[in-house]
């Protein structure tokens, strides 16, 4: 499993989810590293940005509604169900997953997937991210 996040100055870190699921609290702390940590990297502020995620049950939970309001992270509460085309990351998804089976040979172990999906991850631009992410209606 992959967690990543993309800004406008294109895509954050993507972190491996190492036993294949997430919860509530490992979701609360990407949030608290991985995110700042690319959030500082480009250079943006946590208290204005606008972070953006859908209805999973733990983005949504008590516990990571609480997490985001205790961290003064500004986010979108009202985003409806069922809307990955309002979701500009969801195109990101779509297209890390072509990339990813464009290769002529499978992998043969985690490591050599994890490679992949890192250096193809890291192959989206800026420019890509911004169109997606002001491809959303306001």
């Amino acid at each position: 499993m992959l967690w990543g996040c993309i800004t406008s100055e294109g895509p954050g870190y993507a972190c491996q989810i190492y036993n294949g699921t997430m919860n509530s609290e490992l979701y609360q702390e990407i949030l608290g590293t991985s995110l700042k940590d690319t959030m500082e990297n480009c250079g943006l502020n946590w208290e204005t940005s606008v972070f953006q995620h859908d209805n999973d049950p733990k983005h949504r939970s008590k516990s990571t509604t609480q997490w985001m309001k205790d961290s003064g992270m500004l986010y979108i509460d009202d985003w409806p169900s069922q809307s990955p085309d309002l979701n500009p990351i969801e195109h990101i998804w779509h297209h890390l997953k072509l990339k990813l089976s464009m290769y002529d040979n499978r992998v043969t172990s985690i490591h050599e997937l994890w490679q992949r999906v890192e250096n193809e991850w890291n192959s989206f631009t800026k420019e890509q991210c911004i169109k997606y992410i002001d491809s959303m209606p306001y």
